[in-house]
């Protein structure tokens, strides 16, 4: 058993917490797909909540503890999924939520973070700076920093997943977006623990590759830029806490290009009815740029998002 922060006894304790509107989450096989693809795929749901983002099962532990504290506040920094979670967990228990985010990031996320009513502040810069400001504000108001990823209650949050999966299955191998690392590490956890027969691969932007390269180097790694469509994803500096437990969980990590995850979006779009983020494509995009390794097997791509700008989701799939 992988010896990674992630405990399974506090996972499996998760579900009693967590709203039920995040869990047991559709998955189903897509035979649509598979006739593109060349080998059986099934789809774990992700976007079907409030929040259309696996995001919330992990902001739920994170305010049910705050709250447990007599804590009434709460900052993070986000590409904007988070910041929806944490808004809407909040709300839900009386917390104050601010959202640092950049002014680049896509509309719809930041207008759906002041609807849940949040205090969303920007910064001329990327996702990193973001982070930089957030932890000053917390700083400066003696609040609670929500830090995706290094928080194990995000990781320990996302893990349910890895719950749901293990109990259906058994999978050939499940397809992961890796960005911060929650999402990976955490169904990885779970699936070394209970389903050591399913393969956990990581799939990541070529253009926005550190932690993949953190991961293959097994060491920290840092990029100069992150310049992907697929923003969820699109970090700089791994946390190495975070790389740790990575490198206990995934067997593979691996790079796509920004061509294949807009035709998995569009795969998504004409034989799911699904319209996904660039970050929820990448499984698809891996499974594009090399067939042979997944012919005939069976294979789960969760649609970790599918908060999209229609202006640009239309400019990408050209419609």
């Amino acid at each position: 058993m992988p010896e990674t922060r992630l405990d399974l006894d506090r996972i499996r304790a998760a579900r009693r917490v967590i709203d039920p509107v995040f869990l047991d989450s559709p998955l189903y096989r897509c035979e649509p797909l598979e006739r593109e693809l060349g080998c059986r795929v099934s789809i774990k749901l992700e976007t079907a909540n409030p929040v259309r983002s696996f995001k919330g099962r992990g902001t739920e532990l994170v305010v049910h503890g705050l709250a447990e504290r007599g804590e009434r506040a709460a900052v993070c920094a986000s590409a904007g999924n988070l910041g929806q979670a944490l808004a809407l967990s909040g709300r839900g228990r009386g917390i104050d939520v601010t959202v640092v985010a950049s002014r680049f990031a896509p509309a719809a996320k930041l207008e759906r973070i002041r609807a849940l009513g949040a205090d969303l502040q920007l910064v001329d810069g990327d996702f990193e700076l973001a982070r930089e400001r957030a932890v000053a504000l917390a700083r400066e108001r003696g609040v609670r920093l929500v830090e995706d990823s290094l928080d194990v209650e995000t990781c320990e949050g996302a893990a349910t997943i890895g719950l749901e999966l293990a109990d259906t299955g058994p999978f050939d191998a499940v397809l992961v977006a890796l960005g911060g690392g929650a999402l990976a590490t955490g169904v990885g956890h779970v699936l070394k623990n209970c389903a050591p027969g399913t393969s956990v691969l990581t799939v990541q932007p070529a253009a926005a590759p550190a932690m993949t390269l953190s991961w293959r180097e097994r060491r920290v790694v840092t990029t100069d830029s992150a310049d992907t469509i697929a923003d969820g994803v699109a970090g700089r500096y791994p946390i190495p806490e975070v790389l740790d437990d990575l490198l206990l969980v995934a067997d593979d990590a691996v790079l796509v290009e920004e061509t294949s995850i807009i035709a998995g979006m569009r795969l998504f779009l004409e034989h799911a009815g699904l319209v996904v983020e660039p970050s929820a494509a990448l499984g698809l995009a891996a499974i594009l740029e090399d067939r042979d390794r997944f012919a005939g097997q069976h294979v789960v791509a969760i649609v970790c998002g599918g908060n999209v700008d229609l202006p640009a989701y239309r400019r990408w799939l050209a419609f």
